[in-house]
């Protein structure tokens, strides 16, 4: 079931799908990230070029479109392609949340793998997956094979930034690690300090890049957070999440 529901202030709206909250859009100030781990996936957005610069950005999962919106107010005529397979969500987003004229903006109704293999190689800046059924990201949206292929549509030196829900000891996010190094030269992971001591569930903000990654910007940023955060640099993550396998292809 899908609600949208307001949530205590002028045009702030929650989009909740069968009883989870998936996204939440402020349609005053689109640069206002309510969720904790959105504002991290943000502040990698903010990271990967400087300041305004247009980039052109392919996000897996659209719900209400938080982070297009965002990048749209934020680095103005950027080109976005949102991939997401719900064309009554889209719709219903559409119709009660409507994007910014001109925002630049592009949602197509396919599925995260079949979009990115259907995009030509260098097309984008940066792929960000924030796509989840049931609580859990999509196998085969972690897969070896289709990781090789979120490389192959990045440009050189562009960012993959996923969103994975993991807790200690963390076997899920150790096998994507796995797969990203085989297909990245550099990875970070950005989470609640919680989540890595291993009290309670959370959201790993895993950013990957054919080349490197934006570390010392984003440990600014952990620093200087309303809701503070830890950054694993390569080292860190390799002695955090290290010893996992590249999933592969699961039954069809």
């Amino acid at each position: 079931m899908l609600e949208i529901l307001p949530d205590g202030g002028a045009e702030r709206w929650l989009v909740r799908v069968d009883g989870r909250d998936q996204s939440h859009v402020d349609l005053r100030d689109p640069t206002r990230l309510a969720f904790d781990y959105v504002r991290r996936i943000g502040d990698v957005l903010d990271a990967v070029a400087p300041a305004g610069e247009p980039i052109r950005v392919v996000h897996v999962g659209g719900a209400g479109l938080t982070l297009p919106r965002y990048v749209a107010a934020t680095r103005a005529t950027s080109a976005q392609v949102v991939l997401e397979p719900d064309e009554a969500l889209t719709a219903r987003v559409r119709e009660e949340l409507p994007l910014p004229r001109r925002s630049g903006i592009k949602v197509r109704p396919i599925d995260g793998v079949a979009g990115i293999a259907a995009l030509r190689d260098g097309y984008a800046d940066v792929v960000v997956v924030d796509a989840f059924v049931d609580g859990r990201v999509p196998h085969d949206l972690l897969e070896r094979d289709h990781l090789v292929d979120v490389g192959r549509v990045l440009v050189p030196g562009g960012c993959y930034v996923l969103n994975l829900a993991d807790q200690a000891p963390f076997a899920l996010a150790r096998d994507v690690v796995a797969g990203l190094l085989e297909s990245f030269t550099s990875i970070m992971v950005s989470a609640e300090p919680a989540t890595l001591r291993g009290r309670r569930p959370g959201n790993l903000v895993l950013t990957a890049a054919r080349g490197e990654v934006p570390l010392d910007a984003l440990r600014g940023r952990a620093r200087s957070s309303a809701s503070p955060y830890t950054v694993l640099d390569q080292r860190l993550v390799s002695d955090t999440l290290g010893g996992g396998r590249p999933l592969l292809r699961g039954p069809s």
